[in-house]
């Protein structure tokens, strides 16, 4: 078993600017951004890669005693022999990546963290926290771009083949995506868009994997799992409305959306395969009887919260791992689902859909499922978004929903001006 070498030291620079400077150097970037708890990952270049966390060993090597950060970027359907477009292709599969050089921010304030295959090299780690520290300002910029218009005839198709399934009696929900190709008026690196995700108004987790000049970044308001100590939460986010022009009509359109039986139903299959997950390996779960609304920039949803106290033995990537993909991402039963999403998409979602995150030498760590994203070259793009089809389902109403959660990514090449 490899044994792992860190070092951090506490970091008197805003996290995200240093960042910006330090990343020129390092070709893999791995990002965990909550922007709404405040904690922030973010690694540059790749130390080692582990297969699973029980192969993982550390040595702290003095300052603060802050565990190491593994990054985890895992493919939705990684069974699906369908090929992943050209870009997605390009990613390794590798389950845990802990990066060189980690900038951390959370409750407990911001550091510098160096990891190795051998002891640290206190110079490098000074270096690293002086170039930090005369690190500029970031500055927004807005990219011009095009998107190809999705096709709503084969879409249409497509909802009714989702409808044809159901009938077989076997799937009651499923959840199709569409790609759309974006054109760039000119390059465009991976610190702009993540800058405008960070900076911006899109509400939610920033997440970004970069590897060499393809990355894959977005701005996802759905948490799968998160772990502190024995104490872990997660959420059903599931039925979707728009967000409306101003306060009034944003609580209409929430009324309505907690008084639609289609919504309601679609809501419901995530909320009990939750439970059910949570009734396996866990104990003192609590789960709400009704939803409540998640309020975010373009859209809302109907949100149920979920707490509990997990099992010993029991691992974050255990859980990660049943619960993904919900039927929020698949449909439902989710094995079902995947079956029928092979036959009808045209193509493998990639990282999409799929679960993102980052865990500690210590097992703690979050999960969120990568939604509301899209796969670039510096160049060009495409731009991924789903919604959940049910018997109920309209292919104009679901077709509307995916161009309004596409403004989530959209967003990421705007600069604000």
């Amino acid at each position: 078993m490899p044994r792992v070498y860190t070092c951090a030291r506490r970091l008197d620079a805003d996290a995200l600017d240093a960042f910006c400077v330090l990343q020129k150097g390092f070709t893999d970037q791995f990002v965990y951004y909550d922007k709404e708890s405040g904690r922030h990952f973010m690694g540059l270049g790749r130390c080692i890669a582990f297969p699973s966390l029980s192969d993982f060993e550390f040595v702290n090597q003095g300052g603060e005693d802050i565990a190491p950060i593994l990054f985890s970027f895992n493919r939705f359907d990684a069974e699906n022999p369908a090929p992943a477009d050209t870009l997605f292709s390009t990613f390794p599969r590798l389950r845990f990546m802990l990066p060189e050089v980690v900038i951390i921010e959370d409750e407990r304030g911001r550091f510098l963290q160096v990891n190795s295959l051998g002891p640290v090299y206190e110079g490098r780690v000074d270096r690293f926290i002086r170039h930090a520290a005369d690190a500029p300002r970031r500055m927004r910029e807005t990219i011009p771009f095009t998107v190809d218009e999705g096709d709503p005839v084969a879409w249409a198709g497509q909802v009714a083949q989702a409808k044809e399934a159901f009938a077989t009696g076997r799937i009651q929900k499923v959840v199709l995506s569409q790609q759309r190709r974006l054109h760039a008026e000119h390059p465009f690196s991976s610190k702009d868009l993540l800058v405008n995700l960070i900076d911006g108004d899109a509400v939610g987790t920033v997440f970004m994997y970069r590897y060499g000049d393809v990355f894959f970044c977005g701005c996802t308001p759905e948490l799968l799992v998160r772990k502190q100590g024995n104490r872990v939460e997660s959420m059903c986010l599931a039925g979707t409305i728009g967000a409306g022009q101003n306060e009034d009509e944003r609580a209409a359109l929430a009324q309505a959306l907690m008084d639609d039986p289609k919504n309601r139903a679609e809501h419901e299959y995530v909320v009990e395969f939750l439970r059910q997950v949570m009734a396996r390996n866990c104990y003192d779960v609590e789960i709400p009887t009704e939803p409540g609304i998640r309020a975010l920039r373009h859209v809302q949803h109907l949100h149920t919260p979920v707490s509990a106290r997990v099992l010993d033995g029991c691992t974050i990537s255990d859980l990660a791992s049943q619960l993904h993909p919900t039927p929020a991402l698949a449909g439902s039963p989710v094995g079902e689902a995947l079956m029928a999403l092979r036959t009808i998409e045209t193509y493998n979602r990639g990282f999409f859909g799929g679960a993102v995150g980052y865990v500690d030498g210590n097992g703690d760590g979050a999960f969120s499922v990568a939604i509301r994203s899209g796969v670039f070259d510096g160049e060009m793009g495409w731009l991924y978004a789903g919604c959940g089809v049910v018997e109920a389902s309209v292919a104009e109403d679901e077709f509307a929903e995916v161009d309004m959660k596409l403004k989530t990514i959209l967003s990421a090449f705007d600069g604000g001006q």
